[in-house]
């Protein structure tokens, strides 16, 4: 016996069903949405709210309330809504900003911004530097490129340093020493050359 108002019946279209089947099946959306896809389309193949929310397991509320906002906005209808909330209290013009001025610029006494010379720079907080600079996968203290030494006697150095890993002297030990901080070096065993 049939309980409830009577459905509006639900007939999809090819387009509107290969779009369901794609968000359905896909690995990469949200579980909420994929979970709308499949909801659909079981009402579109005749089974109730009651039969498809033991199948998928969410509520027969759930399931009317999809049902109903498929039939009057179709697929985008789907996706998740806006939500109320407190403004963004930085403007996406600062932002850019922040931005820009991360990678086009650099302090006067330094090679890298830091957070807090950032902050102090465009009167934002430290941690909102940080996280926006964390969002954008911005590093600036971490160099991306490789820089020429200035030094007059540099060729010939790496010609020396080079000749040694090449043709290390009998019964050597070749060390490399690397500068990680300004105020210690760390050194290591870079290889070992036995005859």
């Amino acid at each position: 016996m049939a309980m409830g108002r009577p459905k509006a019946r639900l007939v999809l279209s090819v387009e509107q069903r290969e779009q369901l089947e794609n968000l359905a099946n896909s690995r990469s959306l949200s579980v909420g949405l994929v979970m709308r896809a499949r909801i659909i389309l079981l009402s579109a193949e005749g089974k109730t709210n009651q039969q498809i929310a033991r199948q998928l397991r969410p509520s027969n509320a759930t399931v009317g309330k999809w049902r109903r906002r498929f039939l009057e906005q179709d697929v985008p209808g789907l996706h998740d809504e806006l939500r109320p909330g407190r403004p963004r209290p930085i403007s996406d013009e600062r932002v850019a900003q922040l931005v820009r001025k991360t990678l086009e610029t650099k302090p006067k006494d330094g090679t890298h911004w830091s957070v807090r010379q950032m902050a102090k720079q465009t009167r934002l907080s430290k941690s909102t530097v940080h996280r926006l600079w964390h969002g954008f996968g911005l590093e600036p203290h971490r160099q991306r490129h490789f820089k020429l030494s200035t030094d007059p006697f540099f060729e010939e150095k790496v010609r020396d340093v080079v000749g040694l890993y090449l043709n290390p002297p009998d019964n050597a030990v070749v060390l490399c020493g690397d500068e990680k901080r300004a105020r210690s070096k760390r050194w290591s065993a870079a290889s070992r050359c036995y005859p």
